[in-house]
C-alpha cells in the first residue's frame, strides 16, 4: 500500500494500516479507541454539538440553556426536576441554565405552592420568540445532518439509536449504587 492508501485505511479503522507485514503479525491491543463504541458515540456527539452551536450560539446560550429553552418551548410549563429528567442533565446544570435564562429574561419561574422547594418554569415572550426563531433552524440542521443516512436505512438507524439509548439507561440503573460525583459535570451534558 502507498502512504495515501495507508492513511485512508487507517481513517476507516483498518488496524493493519500503516504497518509493514512484520508488524501486522503482532498481537493487537484488546481495546482500540477508534473502534470503541462509547468513544465513537462521544466523538459524534461532540461534533454534532459543535455544529449545532452555530444555530443557537448567536443568542449567547450554551448547551444546557438550549436544552432548557427547547424543553419549555415543547412542553410549556415544567419544573427544573422534570427538565433534568427529560434531558439527562444534572440538577446543578439545570439550575445554572435556568438562572442564566431567567437573567436574560427568557424564562420566568412561579413557586409551586404545594412544594415551596420547587418552581414552575415557562418561557417569557422574549424566550418564546427565541424558541420560535431557532426551532425551524434546528430542524433544518437535523435534516442536513440526517440526509447522509440513506432513506432506506433511516428506520433501522432510528431503531438502533433507540435500542442503544434504552440499553444505556439500563446499564446506568444497574450501576446506581456506585454514585457519580455530584459536581454537575455528568458526561451526558456534552451533547445538545
Amino acid at each position: 500500500m502507498n502512504s495515501r492508501t495507508d492513511a485512508t485505511a487507517e481513517l476507516k479503522g483498518d488496524p493493519k494500516a500503516g504497518r509493514n507485514t512484520d508488524q501486522a503479525e503482532e498481537k493487537l491491543p484488546p481495546l482500540q479507541l477508534h473502534q470503541f463504541l462509547p468513544h465513537r458515540l462521544n466523538v459524534l456527539s461532540s461534533l454534532v454539538s459543535q455544529a449545532l452551536t452555530r444555530v443557537y450560539g448567536q443568542h449567547g446560550i450554551g448547551i444546557p440553556e438550549w436544552r432548557v429553552l427547547v424543553s419549555l418551548g415543547q412542553f410549556g410549563v415544567m419544573t427544573g426536576k422534570a427538565i433534568g429528567s427529560r434531558t439527562h442533565m444534572h440538577k446543578t446544570k439545570v439550575s445554572r441554565a435556568v438562572a442564566e435564562l431567567e437573567r436574560r429574561k427568557y424564562l420566568t419561574r412561579r413557586t409551586n405552592r404545594a412544594d415551596l422547594r420547587e418552581a414552575f418554569l415557562s418561557l417569557t415572550p422574549a424566550g418564546r420568540a427565541v424558541y420560535d426563531e431557532l426551532a425551524p433552524r434546528a430542524l433544518e440542521f437535523t435534516q442536513k445532518l440526517s440526509e447522509v443516512v440513506a432513506p432506506a436505512d433511516r428506520a433501522a438507524f432510528d431503531r438502533a439509536v433507540a435500542a442503544l439509548t434504552e440499553r444505556s439507561a439500563k446499564l446506568v440503573e444497574e450501576m446506581e449504587p456506585q454514585s457519580a460525583p455530584d459536581d454537575g459535570t455528568a458526561p451526558q451534558d456534552l451533547a445538545p
